[in-house]
């Protein structure tokens, strides 16, 4: 009832193909078109016009992704309702607002529910996020207003930032903004499952740039301290297949020395201890194999992606890539936080937005699978 009509689709195909002058063909590719049209994205459309139907809609569809694996038939009208949405959030509808310690309470209890990448744990917390050297910035829809889509978070400082926890601390003075000379951006927030897949962050970032130089003409540096997600898993993986030459010949005997066994088994062995960080010999015999790795599985190891094009296999490496910044600096035991420890054995890194390199380095990471390195990455993959 709600799909196309097969035979009235077949007919207009038949007649496109019959065409035989531009007019006629072009007549009968518009009228092919409308036959594609189900009845079901008609009906989705309405929806538009309802209060609180674009906030059903985007909701029916991260309700509809998590089933997708066992209601496979679900995915023409997950795909339809994906089209409809793409159109209905493009960036030119979005509004960038500023969200301060004065912005309506709904608003701030949906940023501390929402905040995907450092858990807000207190209204302290996020008050402290907002203060004067501090800004957070989010994306909203005309007909989700109160809805953050995305929304980022950035800390003014001087220099570039290399532990989060740092940037967190609330007892931490509170710099004067205008004598700030790098901005980082330190979170980064999907709000909306039922949005994924539609991306405005490459547009949230360049818009929050341009406020900020704006507002902070003493901006010099615009970088993040960004988290990296994929690093323990993949190394665990490559540990447990037991690959040939992961570690190099130093490495083994630093880590024979420190665990008093095999190299790999050693690895694995003080990886699996909760308090490995605090033990200073375990953590400066682990600094070197652990941030080469990770610089190789940042810079070098790579998935599939459109076409024959490579792409970075860890999903924020490849979000920054894309949107032209510069793999910058790897920073060890950056974030010691049990979530960060078991991600990423507590690295972070920072990626550098150069204002002269986006496009370049947009460029050539989307047509050549290119990655930009500074000369630090380079030398840690170098080893």
């Amino acid at each position: 009832e709600f799909s196309t009509d097969q035979a009235q689709v077949d007919t207009a195909i038949i007649r496109v193909q019959a065409a035989t002058t531009p007019l006629a063909r072009m007549t009968a590719e518009q009228a092919l078109r409308q036959t594609l049209e189900s009845p079901r994205v008609k009906l989705l459309t309405q929806f538009n016009a309802l209060p609180e139907g674009v906030k059903f809609l985007v909701e029916l569809r991260a309700e509809m992704m998590s089933m997708l694996h066992t209601e496979p038939l679900l995915a023409t009208l997950e795909a339809d309702l994906r089209a409809l949405l793409v159109a209905w959030f493009d960036v030119g509808f979005l509004e960038l607002i500023r969200i301060t310690w004065h912005s309506p309470a709904a608003l701030l209890e949906k940023i501390i529910a929402y905040e995907a990448v450092h858990a807000i744990k207190s209204w302290d917390d996020l008050k402290n996020r907002l203060d004067s050297d501090r800004r957070l910035y989010a994306f909203l829809h005309p007909r989700m207003p109160d809805e953050p889509l995305i929304f980022v978070q950035v800390a003014l400082l001087n220099g570039m930032a290399d532990n989060v926890q740092a940037v967190l601390d609330e007892e931490a003075p509170v710099l004067d903004s205008g004598e700030a000379d790098t901005a980082i951006f330190y979170s980064i927030s999907n709000a909306q499952r039922g949005l994924d897949g539609i991306s405005f962050g490459n547009f949230l970032i360049k818009r929050v740039v341009d406020s900020l130089s704006h507002e902070f003409p003493g901006l010099k540096t615009f970088a993040t301290l960004s988290p990296i997600p994929g690093f323990r898993a993949w190394l665990e993986k490559k540990l447990k297949e037991g690959e040939p030459g992961l570690l190099t010949a130093g490495e083994h005997r630093i880590l024979k020395t420190v665990t008093g066994i095999g190299a790999k088994g050693g690895l694995k062995a003080l990886l699996a201890r909760e308090d490995w960080s605090g033990d200073e010999a375990v953590a400066v015999a682990l600094k070197a194999p652990l941030t080469r790795l990770c610089a190789r599985y940042l810079a070098v190891e790579k998935r599939p992606g459109s076409g024959s094009m490579p792409r970075a296999l860890d999903p924020v490496a490849h979000f920054h890539l894309s949107n032209g910044a510069r793999m910058e600096r790897l920073n060890w035991l950056a974030d010691q936080s049990p979530k960060g420890m078991h991600q990423s054995a507590g690295l972070m890194i920072n990626y550098l937005y150069k204002l002269s390199e986006i496009d370049r380095n947009h460029e050539a990471y989307n047509t050549q699978g290119k990655v930009a390195l500074s000369s630090q990455v380079r030398n840690w993959i170098k080893g």
